[in-house]
Protein backbone atom coordinates (compact mmCIF):
# COMPACT_ATOMS: atom_id res chain seq x y z
CA UNK A 1 0.00 0.00 0.00
CA UNK A 2 2.84 2.33 0.91
CA UNK A 3 4.58 1.55 -2.37
CA UNK A 4 1.42 2.31 -4.35
CA UNK A 5 0.96 5.62 -2.54
CA UNK A 6 4.56 6.56 -3.28
CA UNK A 7 4.12 5.68 -6.95
CA UNK A 8 0.93 7.76 -7.18
CA UNK A 9 2.63 10.71 -5.52
CA UNK A 10 5.55 10.44 -7.93
CA UNK A 11 3.21 10.34 -10.91
CA UNK A 12 1.31 13.40 -9.70
CA UNK A 13 4.54 15.21 -9.07
CA UNK A 14 5.82 14.38 -12.53
CA UNK A 15 2.58 15.60 -14.06
CA UNK A 16 2.79 18.88 -12.17
CA UNK A 17 6.39 19.47 -13.20
CA UNK A 18 5.58 18.68 -16.82
CA UNK A 19 2.63 21.10 -16.76
CA UNK A 20 4.67 23.88 -15.16
CA UNK A 21 7.72 23.37 -17.35
CA UNK A 22 5.75 23.40 -20.61
CA UNK A 23 3.08 26.10 -20.47
CA UNK A 24 0.80 26.35 -23.48
CA UNK A 25 0.74 29.65 -25.33
CA UNK A 26 -2.80 30.55 -26.43
CA UNK A 27 -2.10 34.06 -27.72
CA UNK A 28 -2.94 37.46 -26.30
CA UNK A 29 -5.75 39.97 -26.54
CA UNK A 30 -5.26 42.10 -29.64
CA UNK A 31 -5.38 45.79 -28.85
CA UNK A 32 -4.78 48.97 -30.81
CA UNK A 33 -3.14 52.22 -29.84
CA UNK A 34 -5.47 55.02 -28.81
CA UNK A 35 -6.09 57.71 -31.43
CA UNK A 36 -8.01 60.98 -31.54
CA UNK A 37 -10.78 59.18 -33.47
CA UNK A 38 -11.49 57.08 -30.37
CA UNK A 39 -12.78 60.21 -28.64
CA UNK A 40 -15.67 60.27 -31.12
CA UNK A 41 -16.76 56.74 -30.26
CA UNK A 42 -19.02 55.48 -27.50
CA UNK A 43 -18.59 52.05 -25.92
CA UNK A 44 -21.27 50.70 -28.26
CA UNK A 45 -19.88 52.20 -31.47
CA UNK A 46 -16.39 51.01 -30.54
CA UNK A 47 -17.79 47.53 -29.97
CA UNK A 48 -19.53 47.69 -33.35
CA UNK A 49 -16.28 48.76 -35.03
CA UNK A 50 -14.29 45.94 -33.45
CA UNK A 51 -17.06 43.45 -34.25
CA UNK A 52 -17.07 44.50 -37.90
CA UNK A 53 -13.30 44.07 -38.09
CA UNK A 54 -13.49 40.62 -36.49
CA UNK A 55 -16.37 39.53 -38.73
CA UNK A 56 -14.46 40.49 -41.85
CA UNK A 57 -11.44 38.52 -40.67
CA UNK A 58 -13.73 35.53 -40.08
CA UNK A 59 -15.09 35.88 -43.61
CA UNK A 60 -11.57 35.97 -45.05
CA UNK A 61 -10.72 32.79 -43.12
CA UNK A 62 -13.87 31.16 -44.51
CA UNK A 63 -12.90 32.20 -48.04
CA UNK A 64 -9.40 30.80 -47.61
CA UNK A 65 -10.77 27.47 -46.32
CA UNK A 66 -13.37 27.26 -49.09
CA UNK A 67 -10.82 28.03 -51.81
CA UNK A 68 -8.51 25.31 -50.49
CA UNK A 69 -11.30 22.72 -50.66
CA UNK A 70 -12.77 24.06 -53.89
CA UNK A 71 -9.79 25.19 -56.02
CA UNK A 72 -11.91 25.15 -59.18
CA UNK A 73 -13.73 28.24 -57.88
CA UNK A 74 -10.82 30.68 -57.79
CA UNK A 75 -9.89 29.63 -61.31
CA UNK A 76 -13.36 30.71 -62.50
CA UNK A 77 -12.60 34.30 -61.50
CA UNK A 78 -9.56 34.50 -63.77
CA UNK A 79 -7.00 34.48 -60.95
CA UNK A 80 -3.65 32.78 -61.56
CA UNK A 81 -3.34 31.63 -57.95
CA UNK A 82 -5.47 31.30 -54.83
CA UNK A 83 -3.53 34.17 -53.27
CA UNK A 84 -4.46 36.42 -56.19
CA UNK A 85 -8.10 35.37 -55.85
CA UNK A 86 -8.00 36.33 -52.16
CA UNK A 87 -6.51 39.71 -53.06
CA UNK A 88 -9.30 40.32 -55.58
CA UNK A 89 -11.92 39.30 -53.01
CA UNK A 90 -10.52 41.69 -50.40
CA UNK A 91 -10.54 44.47 -52.99
CA UNK A 92 -14.18 43.71 -53.84
CA UNK A 93 -15.19 43.78 -50.17
CA UNK A 94 -13.33 47.09 -49.75
CA UNK A 95 -15.13 48.53 -52.80
CA UNK A 96 -12.05 48.65 -55.02
CA UNK A 97 -13.02 45.79 -57.34
CA UNK A 98 -16.23 44.53 -58.97
CA UNK A 99 -17.44 40.97 -59.17
CA UNK A 100 -19.14 40.92 -62.60
CA UNK A 101 -20.68 37.50 -61.94
CA UNK A 102 -22.99 39.12 -59.38
CA UNK A 103 -24.46 41.49 -61.97
CA UNK A 104 -24.27 44.47 -59.57
CA UNK A 105 -26.59 42.75 -57.09
CA UNK A 106 -25.99 43.56 -53.43
CA UNK A 107 -26.52 42.09 -49.95
CA UNK A 108 -29.28 39.43 -49.71
CA UNK A 109 -30.05 39.47 -53.46
CA UNK A 110 -26.40 38.76 -54.23
CA UNK A 111 -26.38 36.12 -51.48
CA UNK A 112 -29.34 34.35 -53.06
CA UNK A 113 -27.60 34.30 -56.44
CA UNK A 114 -24.37 32.95 -54.95
CA UNK A 115 -26.32 29.99 -53.53
CA UNK A 116 -28.28 29.31 -56.71
CA UNK A 117 -27.34 25.86 -58.08
CA UNK A 118 -27.24 27.32 -61.62
CA UNK A 119 -24.68 30.01 -60.70
CA UNK A 120 -21.54 29.40 -62.80
CA UNK A 121 -19.12 32.05 -61.52
CA UNK A 122 -16.64 31.99 -58.63
CA UNK A 123 -19.07 30.85 -55.94
CA UNK A 124 -16.61 31.36 -53.07
CA UNK A 125 -15.99 35.01 -53.95
CA UNK A 126 -19.69 35.63 -54.60
CA UNK A 127 -20.76 33.94 -51.35
CA UNK A 128 -18.23 35.65 -49.07
CA UNK A 129 -18.63 39.08 -50.71
CA UNK A 130 -22.42 38.83 -50.38
CA UNK A 131 -22.19 37.86 -46.70
CA UNK A 132 -19.92 40.83 -46.05
CA UNK A 133 -22.19 43.19 -47.97
CA UNK A 134 -25.23 41.89 -46.06
CA UNK A 135 -23.53 42.55 -42.72
CA UNK A 136 -22.35 46.02 -43.76
CA UNK A 137 -25.82 46.92 -45.08
CA UNK A 138 -27.31 45.96 -41.71
CA UNK A 139 -24.88 48.40 -40.08
CA UNK A 140 -26.08 51.28 -42.24
CA UNK A 141 -23.40 50.85 -44.90
CA UNK A 142 -20.48 51.74 -42.63
CA UNK A 143 -17.59 49.72 -41.20
CA UNK A 144 -16.36 52.23 -38.60
CA UNK A 145 -18.81 53.89 -36.23
CA UNK A 146 -18.87 57.15 -34.27
CA UNK A 147 -21.12 59.14 -31.94
CA UNK A 148 -23.30 60.42 -34.77
CA UNK A 149 -23.96 56.95 -36.22
CA UNK A 150 -27.27 55.27 -35.49
CA UNK A 151 -27.31 51.47 -35.49
CA UNK A 152 -30.56 49.53 -35.79
CA UNK A 153 -30.69 46.53 -33.45
CA UNK A 154 -33.35 44.73 -35.51
CA UNK A 155 -31.39 45.00 -38.77
CA UNK A 156 -28.26 43.61 -37.12
CA UNK A 157 -30.34 40.81 -35.58
CA UNK A 158 -31.74 40.10 -39.06
CA UNK A 159 -28.19 39.95 -40.43
CA UNK A 160 -27.32 37.29 -37.86
CA UNK A 161 -30.30 35.21 -38.99
CA UNK A 162 -29.26 35.68 -42.64
CA UNK A 163 -25.80 34.30 -41.81
CA UNK A 164 -27.47 31.30 -40.14
CA UNK A 165 -29.61 30.68 -43.21
CA UNK A 166 -26.63 31.06 -45.55
CA UNK A 167 -24.56 28.58 -43.50
CA UNK A 168 -27.42 26.06 -43.58
CA UNK A 169 -27.95 26.46 -47.34
CA UNK A 170 -24.23 26.08 -47.96
CA UNK A 171 -24.22 22.72 -46.18
CA UNK A 172 -27.49 21.42 -47.62
CA UNK A 173 -27.83 22.56 -51.24
CA UNK A 174 -26.53 20.48 -54.14
CA UNK A 175 -26.05 20.99 -57.86
CA UNK A 176 -27.78 19.08 -60.65
CA UNK A 177 -25.26 16.24 -60.25
CA UNK A 178 -26.07 15.86 -56.56
CA UNK A 179 -22.77 17.33 -55.40
CA UNK A 180 -22.53 20.06 -52.70
CA UNK A 181 -22.39 23.58 -54.11
CA UNK A 182 -19.17 24.00 -52.13
CA UNK A 183 -17.24 21.40 -50.15
CA UNK A 184 -17.12 22.70 -46.57
CA UNK A 185 -17.31 20.59 -43.39
CA UNK A 186 -16.04 17.05 -43.76
CA UNK A 187 -17.54 14.01 -42.05
CA UNK A 188 -14.64 11.64 -41.46
CA UNK A 189 -13.48 9.68 -38.44
CA UNK A 190 -12.91 13.06 -36.78
CA UNK A 191 -15.51 15.59 -37.87
CA UNK A 192 -14.09 18.88 -39.17
CA UNK A 193 -16.42 21.66 -38.06
CA UNK A 194 -14.10 24.62 -38.65
CA UNK A 195 -16.65 26.25 -40.96
CA UNK A 196 -19.45 25.95 -38.42
CA UNK A 197 -17.17 27.41 -35.77
CA UNK A 198 -16.35 30.47 -37.91
CA UNK A 199 -20.00 31.01 -38.83
CA UNK A 200 -20.87 30.70 -35.14
CA UNK A 201 -18.41 33.44 -34.22
CA UNK A 202 -19.96 35.84 -36.74
CA UNK A 203 -23.50 35.05 -35.60
CA UNK A 204 -22.53 35.43 -31.93
CA UNK A 205 -20.93 38.84 -32.48
CA UNK A 206 -23.95 40.13 -34.40
CA UNK A 207 -26.41 38.83 -31.81
CA UNK A 208 -24.43 40.36 -28.93
CA UNK A 209 -24.29 43.76 -30.65
CA UNK A 210 -28.04 43.63 -31.38
CA UNK A 211 -28.77 42.86 -27.73
CA UNK A 212 -26.43 45.61 -26.53
CA UNK A 213 -28.11 48.15 -28.81
CA UNK A 214 -31.55 47.11 -27.63
CA UNK A 215 -30.40 47.25 -24.01
CA UNK A 216 -28.89 50.69 -24.54
CA UNK A 217 -32.23 52.25 -25.47
CA UNK A 218 -34.05 50.30 -22.78
CA UNK A 219 -31.60 51.46 -20.12
CA UNK A 220 -31.85 55.04 -21.40
CA UNK A 221 -35.62 54.92 -20.87
CA UNK A 222 -35.25 53.38 -17.42
CA UNK A 223 -32.65 55.98 -16.49
CA UNK A 224 -35.00 58.78 -17.55
CA UNK A 225 -37.81 57.41 -15.36
CA UNK A 226 -35.42 56.91 -12.45
CA UNK A 227 -34.31 60.53 -12.73
CA UNK A 228 -37.91 61.71 -12.72
CA UNK A 229 -38.73 59.65 -9.65
CA UNK A 230 -35.50 60.54 -7.88
CA UNK A 231 -36.04 64.24 -8.43
CA UNK A 232 -38.94 64.13 -5.95
CA UNK A 233 -36.67 62.94 -3.17
CA UNK A 234 -33.46 64.76 -4.03
CA UNK A 235 -34.60 68.34 -3.42
CA UNK A 236 -32.89 70.72 -1.01
CA UNK A 237 -34.80 71.23 2.22
CA UNK A 238 -35.54 74.74 3.56
CA UNK A 239 -33.15 75.98 6.26
CA UNK A 240 -34.96 79.24 7.13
Amino acid sequence: MAAMAALLAAAMGTGCVSYQDAPTEHGKVRSTAMTSADLAQTDITRMATLGMRANRESLYRLADKLYKRNPREWRKGGAATQAQAMTQLRAAIDGRHRLPDLKDLRDVKALSLSLDPTFSGDRVAAFVFSLSDTIVAAHGGATVFYLSDGLDAQRIYNAARNVEIAAWLLSSRHDAMGKPLLVANELTDVRNVSFEREFGKIIGRLDLLAEMLDEKYRRAGIGYVQNLLGAQFLQFLPVR
